[in-house]
């Protein structure tokens, strides 16, 4: 699976004759599944028509803060949401005028305010003429640059738009492509590995009408697959009902019943690496389901429940090379009851949340949590976002796995 599948692509291009190769880049992007928006700056328009951008990227091109057909509306292109949007930005070609404007902070178009904005990486593909690449201010430009933390693909030697002959013209499409992706796989540590993550609740049928089920609503789950896919990881998620949006370079399997869950954590498992169970499956179903509503006609209604697999404990019968994490919720005794779920049902970490902490476990964005390791090693956490407990829960399992290895 490439590195670029699902990702979001912000390309900047400012006004030079490479910004012709910049159709290719964008082509190169999408072949392998990548979402690309393109910037212009106003005299990038001069060497590359936005339709031709528009239609490669199929998206808008964007150039201006407030578009033409869009003035009377009020309407504006937001900055901050695209620099927001991008997982990576690309600025190719990058001239000199434009690093310049870089360096120091100068906003004069909305290329430069979204660059400003970014938070994701940067990559630049500088483009010049030969004087130009070889004057002390390019020079200073792309160091003060590199310090900022970009990343700067080099130029190519050869026939320059001048007619001069030597460094200074903006990689090929091709070497671009190849470059970043070369990098992103040198600092993905999950790169190669297969992850498997159970989420959200199930819901087991009373009736075609109602079912058995609480109040999970995947999140946690659903950002631990996001995590682990930008860690470079191969994602299976099989979540149970839920509204939570799943990124399109994660594998979803959608499942509404305990039994469904099983069956699809089972499939999956034999090859995964890692397996986060962070479902909150129903321990128990109605015998039997009534093929039609059942009619409110008495006051009081008997519904005879059986247990359902324990997904968690099956997939620890079998366990081999997996790394196995599951989730406990506890509201009293939690420790003790944390580790002995974790020791019974043979796994290599469990994620602790108490329903006593205010913040935590089911209906929050937020989440508080230990970390219990087979050794039981406690690391304790404070409150905090749920994409960001993602990050401590991968964090402690690439620890360990990193251990393991060696």
């Amino acid at each position: 699976m490439s590195v670029f599948q699902g990702k979001h692509i912000l390309l900047g291009i400012s006004g030079g004759i490479a910004a012709y190769k910049s159709t290719y880049l964008v082509r190169l992007f999408k072949k392998v599944g990548a979402e690309v928006k393109v910037l212009m700056t106003p005299s990038a328009a001069d060497f590359v028509t936005p339709l031709t951008l528009s239609t490669l990227s199929q998206n808008p091109v964007y150039s201006q803060f407030v578009d033409e057909e869009n003035t009377e509306a009020g309407l504006w292109n937001n900055h901050v949401d695209l620099a927001l949007w991008a997982d990576y930005m690309i600025i190719a070609p990058a001239t000199a005028n434009t690093m310049g404007k870089m360096v120091n902070g100068i906003v004069d178009n909305l290329l430069m305010a979204t660059y400003l904005s970014a938070k994701c990486p940067v990559y630049i593909a500088p483009a010049m003429d030969l004087d130009m690449y070889q004057h002390p201010s390019t020079k200073h430009s792309l160091g003060k640059l590199e310090g900022f933390g970009h990343v700067i693909i080099p130029v190519g030697t050869g026939f320059l738009a001048s007619g001069l002959e030597g460094k200074g013209r903006m990689a090929e499409p091709n070497e671009i492509f190849d470059f970043i992706d070369n990098h992103i796989r040198k600092n993905l540590p999950w790169l190669g590995k297969k992850v498997l993550i159970t989420a959200g609740p199930t819901y087991e049928a009373i009736d075609p009408v109602r079912f058995i089920g609480n109040h999970s609503s995947g999140l946690m789950g659903v950002e631990l697959a996001k995590r682990a896919a930008t860690l470079g990881a191969e994602v299976t998620l099989v979540l149970g009902p839920s509204s939570h949006k799943v990124n399109s370079d994660i594998n979803l399997v959608s499942v509404i019943s305990a039994e469904e869950m099983y069956r699809a954590s089972h499939e999956n498992f034999s090859d995964a690496d890692i397996v986060i169970c962070a479902a909150a499956v129903s321990d128990y179903r109605p015998k039997e389901m009534a093929a039609q509503k059942i009619k409110k006609k008495s006051e009081i209604i008997t519904l005879e429940l059986i247990k359902n697999k324990d997904i968690l404990a099956s997939l620890g019968q079998i366990k081999n090379t997996q790394f196995l994490v599951g989730f406990a919720l506890e509201t009293q005794h939690e420790e003790a009851n944390a580790k002995d779920k974790l020791q019974r049902k043979n796994l290599d970490a469990i994620v602790l949340n108490s329903l006593n902490d205010k913040g935590a476990g089911f209906g929050h964005p937020t989440n508080k949590i230990r970390f219990i390791d087979k050794n039981l090693q406690i690391c304790s956490f404070s409150l905090k976002s749920k994409a960001d407990v993602a990050v401590d829960i991968c964090n402690e399992i690439e620890k360990r796995i990193c251990v393991t290895s060696s």
